[in-house]
């Protein structure tokens, strides 16, 4: 993947009102990047996707494509095409004529126009509905289209508004795969907003968590969830039990800490943290039961079960501290741990990480 920069955005402020929606946003997009926004409601995420595409202003900082400032650009003069939630198609007009109509605005000739769209409606898998309109199509059929439509003029940024947000599940499952396809294929640099840790996970290069209007962490995948660096990314992103800890001892990657079930234990730390009270996070299917049990072990009630095909998911209780742990229902018996037992419970001290408080 090339790492030459697309997107910078570099000091970004925007107050609408006395409401503060972002402060100070500083993060890069690389060239052919699947790159994700991804917050709560509020968060600022949409905003940042509504400036690159023109439609808002930043109250201070610059915004730039390429190297070149777009903050004073009008949308239409910029290449960026954004896929909105409600997909914006005409709905007078064909499949085709939709795909062709930016084309036709930036004043492409009429057999380029028609050579460009039937590539796009054959490589979002809808040549044969070309003479449809959109309210003959299923959503995930319009969400095609609209994607079409937005890739067709070749824009050097896609910018993608929750597309998936009004799809059923196995349709929104089925649109990632095709969605990161589209991307690997065309080389446009796609940045997608979301609230959805799923999706975020599932199809990013890079993620940026927002969240107060300020970016909390931006790492791949597998950093966002293993690495979090505070509580916030810890918490927003996937599932996981926090238990308060004393802090004995710190360097930058690693802390000693007194566990509340008594053990003193090494866990990898997101930065220095000073002695005192601190948080340690854990996800719940770090965590193994009974028979499973390996490093840190101590023992826990059985509150709650709940059995969900390929994994069971235990409520469990130990010193009235409050543990969530999943356990993979690996052969055809399944779950034979019952409630109201108690169980031991462990955890590889490398599978936690602590955080300040």
């Amino acid at each position: 993947m090339s790492q030459q920069t697309a997107v910078e955005v570099i000091d970004v402020s925007k107050s609408f009102g006395s409401y503060q929606a972002l402060s100070s946003v500083n993060f890069d997009i690389r060239e052919n990047e699947f790159f994700t926004m991804l917050g709560p409601s509020g968060c600022g995420k949409t905003t940042l996707l509504r400036m690159m595409a023109g439609f808002e202003t930043p109250d201070t900082g610059r915004l730039l494509l390429h190297g070149r400032d777009i903050v004073d650009i009008p949308p239409h003069k910029r290449r960026v095409n954004t896929v909105f939630q409600s997909y914006a198609l005409f709905p007078h007009m064909t499949l085709a004529q939709n795909v062709a109509f930016g084309l036709e605005n930036l004043g492409w000739d009429k057999a380029r126009i028609t050579a460009r769209v039937g590539e796009m409606l054959e490589r979002v898998h809808m040549s044969a509905f070309a003479n449809r309109k959109p309210a003959q199509l299923s959503g995930g059929q319009r969400q095609r289209i609209a994607l079409a439509r937005a890739l067709a003029p070749e824009p050097e940024v896609l910018l993608l508004d929750e597309p998936l947000s009004a799809l059923d599940l196995k349709l929104r499952q089925a649109m990632r795969d095709e969605l990161r396809t589209l991307q690997r294929d065309t080389g446009i640099t796609f940045v997608f907003v979301t609230h959805d840790q799923e999706e975020a996970l599932d199809m990013s290069d890079r993620i940026a968590v927002l969240g107060g209007g300020e970016v909390q962490q931006i790492g791949a995948p597998s950093e966002i969830y293993e690495e979090p660096l505070n509580r916030f990314v810890a918490d927003f992103v996937g599932e996981t039990n926090f238990f308060e800890v004393d802090v004995l001892d710190s360097t930058q990657t690693t802390a000693t800490v007194r566990t509340p079930f008594g053990q003193i234990i090494s866990v990898p730390s997101a930065t220095h943290v000073p002695a005192g009270k601190a948080t340690l996070s854990i996800r719940p299917e770090k965590l193994n039961l009974g028979d499973q049990v390996q490093g840190v072990d101590f023992q826990a009630d059985v509150v709650k079960k709940h059995y969900l095909g390929g994994y069971t998911h235990y409520q469990l209780s130990a010193g009235g501290v409050e543990i969530r742990a999943s356990r993979r229902n690996a052969s055809r018996e399944g779950d034979t741990i019952a409630v109201g037992s108690t169980v031991h419970v462990g955890f590889v001290e490398g599978s936690a990480r602590v955080l300040a408080a």
